[in-house]
């Protein structure tokens, strides 16, 4: 089940046990948009996803961030929250890895086990 998504925009649909939640997404796919991610930034309106990706950084990051690292199905096997200047450990079982502002991935009901959807315009 492998997917070939471009850079660009679209949604990330949370199925949480509130509902479904929309969340607007940017799609990092190639070396440069993955390499360049979220530095220099002051934030971000809802999250990135970088793919293929098992592991991300923080270095010269400005603000915390939420990294949940999704399997070939888009399942989150992992969530953790990173200070800027971190390295992150690869997930073994980890193929798309989604960044956000520390924080939201729960309010959205993002959690290990739950299953995303990617929508891209």
């Amino acid at each position: 089940m492998g997917r070939r998504w471009s850079d660009g925009r679209g949604k990330l649909i949370v199925r949480g046990a509130a509902g479904a939640v929309a969340v607007p997404l940017e799609l990092a796919t190639s070396y440069r948009a993955r390499t360049k991610g979220l530095l220099g930034r002051d934030g971000i309106d809802g999250a990135m996803l970088l793919s293929p990706a098992s592991s991300v950084h923080t270095f010269r990051m400005r603000f915390p961030i939420d990294v949940a690292y999704l399997n070939r199905k888009l399942e989150v096997v992992a969530v953790h929250t990173m200070k800027p200047g971190r390295l992150g450990l690869p997930r073994l079982r980890s193929r798309h890895v989604l960044e956000a502002e520390a924080g939201v991935m729960a309010e959205w009901g993002l959690g290990v086990g739950v299953r995303v959807t990617v929508e891209t315009e």
